[in-house]
């Protein structure tokens, strides 16, 4: 598949490398796995100098003497003798950058942990030695987003505020999703293009693996999925076993619930059987899984919230994989397959008002898009799209079917809007199906 979008992003890497012929800059990418993010950086500076250097989980001797390799051969830097700490590596990457200017990406950064956790106090301390000086274009990019965060962003960390430019790379938007997919399969259909974004929500590599096995309908796609070598069915759970260091059983429970349909605190509480705020707290602010939803314009201290897998693959791949690893293990595909298809069109009605919810984002004119619902749930509206600048908004009712979806129903539930909140506003009403995708 051809590289596709990323323009902003290209821009901000080229834009970077120059600057870093005056002085250093320090670049932090992140973003969750199989986005793209060292398709991006490799693609934003193959016209420039640089060393790729991927951090596995090897001891720090074994790293250091394929980082000395690496850096001889792209960039010429020759080191005497047989460097065994990180340290003494970066010290020479930092001196040469003192006499020529270079570029050195670490990928996987967060790698390091595992390598030596002293090594980022040792990154801080020859930075802030030698970057004044220097022209050094340093990337760290990674893929597992909370040790990321907790590296760059935690004030109790070393390399916390050494960063001069952060980051996180996106899946690709709607718009992109549907360019790629009419430029393999021109004449697509709205519900292949609603199961694309279902498995994929705009990850790149899941994107190319379907556009590559030729998988443009709907049928394919799923058959793909629950073929045995599929790429699919394990990738769930690579991602949690990477972004879980403990307790990954409870968290993995908790998922399973949240796509199964218990979104609330109290129905998770009572399915485990005891208090999962701190879960539940690490899921949304620290690995970035979970969304908590509230009612639009709510109060923030509103106690009427639901909660939902962020990523469409996770919240796919727990809804109808992850409970039946039974079957995946014992090779009766044919019967998960079934499943999904049972439960396809309840499952793909709430994904189908988060695709009109982020493309209403994506048009630029929308500064709050989401859903409401009252405290007894007898009301509930699809989708609110606000624009707080000159007070106007869209309702819609979102259905898969367009026959279901009544405007007269639709407007009795806007006229229960709380007037001091939607008061000021002046709304357009409207129906939207699969066939306005």
């Amino acid at each position: 598949m051809k590289f596709y979008d990323r323009e902003i992003e290209i821009n901000i890497l080229k834009e970077n490398e120059l600057q870093s012929r005056k002085s250093a800059v320090f670049t932090v990418l992140m973003g969750r796995k199989r986005v793209g993010k060292t398709t991006l950086i490799t693609t934003a500076l193959k016209d420039f100098d640089y060393a790729y250097l991927f951090v596995s989980k090897d001891n720090e001797a074994v790293l250091c003497q394929k980082f000395q390799q690496t850096l001889e051969e792209q960039l010429g830097i020759h080191i005497y003798g047989s460097i065994s700490h990180f340290r003494d590596l970066f010290e020479v990457i930092m001196k040469e950058s003192l006499k020529r200017h270079f570029t050195i990406i670490f990928d996987e950064f967060q790698t390091l942990y595992k390598v030596n956790p002293a090594i980022f106090s040792e990154i801080q301390d020859l930075w802030d030695r030698y970057h004044r000086d220097s022209h050094l274009y340093l990337i760290t990019s990674g893929s597992i987003q909370s040790l990321m965060k907790r590296i760059f962003e935690n004030e109790n960390e070393p390399l916390y505020g050494r960063p001069t430019s952060k980051l996180t790379l996106q899946p690709f938007s709607i718009s992109v999703i549907k360019e790629i997919f009419k430029d393999h399969c021109p004449d697509y259909k709205n519900e292949d293009l609603l199961c694309l974004y279902m498995i994929t929500g705009g990850v790149a590599k899941y994107i190319e693996l379907l556009m590559d096995a030729g998988c443009y309908t709907k049928e394919k796609m799923l058959n793909y999925v629950c073929r045995q070598d599929s790429y699919f069915l394990s990738e769930g759970r690579d991602i949690m076993n990477q972004e879980f260091s403990d307790e990954s059983a409870t968290y993995f429970s908790i998922l399973q619930l949240i796509a199964g349909g218990m979104t609330k605190r109290s129905e998770i509480d009572g399915a485990m059987q005891k208090d999962m705020g701190v879960y539940l707290h690490n899921l949304e602010k620290n690995y970035l899984m979970v969304s908590r939803l509230k009612p639009l314009l709510a109060k923030p201290n509103s106690k009427v919230t639901a909660y939902e897998i962020s990523d469409q693959f996770l919240r796919f791949w727990f809804r109808f994989v992850w409970p039946y690893q039974s079957l995946v293990e014992r090779r009766q595909l044919s019967l998960l397959r079934q499943n999904i298809g049972q439960h396809y069109e309840q499952f793909t009605g709430r994904t189908l008002e988060q695709y009109f919810q982020a493309q209403a984002m994506e048009t630029g004119r929308y500064s709050r898009v989401g859903n409401w619902w009252d405290r007894k749930g007898e009301n509930e509206i699809d989708m609110i799209a606000l624009n707080e600048f000159d007070h106007t908004g869209m309702i819609a009712e979102i259905k898969r079917n367009s026959r279901k979806i009544s405007l007269i129903e639709l407007q009795a539930k806007v006229e229960v809007l709380p007037p001091k909140t939607f008061g000021e506003y002046i709304f357009s009403l409207c129906g939207l199906s699969i066939e306005d995708m």
